[in-house]
């Protein structure tokens, strides 16, 4: 998808950015400034959706701050923590823009991808990002691929890095999910089940300058698997179908 394609969407945005936001204060100014100078030479018109997941540690005031000087920030904040699946929900619900783009505030995704990923946009619903080179600790980087690998086994699958957030979508097959707690993970695998074309694209990835980060194996585990066989489930009672005539 080119520029010029987005800019000639009747839509009032251009690009929606959904970013869930948990406890992540001394991140977020040097976020807006790499997104702002990521996309200044697109000419896109563009809106910033953090969603503030019930964060403690000074993160509501630092957003209110910066949503007095920066007009393209909207911010959703909730009354307590509610997860990150809950936040994207509130996210796409508000989405604007034809193009919805996923990544985390902790400034691992790099933003400078952005533009890419729409690009890529083209003929495909949704591009998802793979981490090539991982900025995490040995034991992350290990498990993070033991639960892909798992996930592809049971659910049938081929996506190489479903903990990625960031991804490209176009709104409208967003417009289609239901999503259920956890299921963040899953988004390019449920597009999928709709029929929609899923692609992945190699994006970098950077160490957490500040803050901790929200997962372990402790606190993911267990619920990842349980998730993972509701997908499961879901994809093996999914209705397939042909209508022979409709008269």
């Amino acid at each position: 998808m080119s520029p010029a394609d987005l800019t000639s969407a009747p839509e009032p945005v251009d690009l929606s950015l959904v970013i869930p936001v948990f406890n992540e204060r001394d991140n977020l100014e040097p976020l807006m400034r790499e997104i702002a100078g990521s996309l200044a030479g697109t000419r896109w018109r563009y809106e910033i959706l953090m969603v503030d997941d019930g964060s403690t540690d000074g993160t509501d005031e630092v957003l209110r701050r910066l949503a007095a000087t920066h007009p393209e920030l909207r911010v959703v904040r909730f009354v307590r923590n509610a997860g990150q699946t809950a936040a994207m929900d509130a996210g796409f619900r508000r989405a604007r823009g034809r193009v919805v783009v996923t990544l985390d505030a902790d400034l691992q995704n790099d933003p400078a991808d952005i533009p890419r990923l729409v690009g890529e946009l083209e003929g495909w619903d949704a591009v998802v990002g793979v981490r090539s080179v991982r900025r995490d600790s040995l034991v992350r980087r290990v498990s993070s691929r033991i639960a892909n690998y798992v996930r592809n086994r049971l659910s049938d699958e081929t996506i190489t890095d479903t903990g990625c957030s960031l991804k490209a979508y176009r709104r409208d097959a967003l417009d289609r999910l239901k999503l259920y707690r956890g299921m963040h993970r899953f988004l390019p695998t449920l597009l999928k089940m709709e029929g929609y074309r899923v692609r992945e694209l190699p994006v970098g990835h950077r160490a957490r300058a500040h803050g901790d980060s929200k997962y372990g194996i402790g606190n993911r585990l267990v619920p990842s698997f349980v998730d993972l066989l509701a997908v499961r489930w879901m994809k093996k009672r999914a209705l397939r179908y042909e209508v022979r005539d409709d008269a």
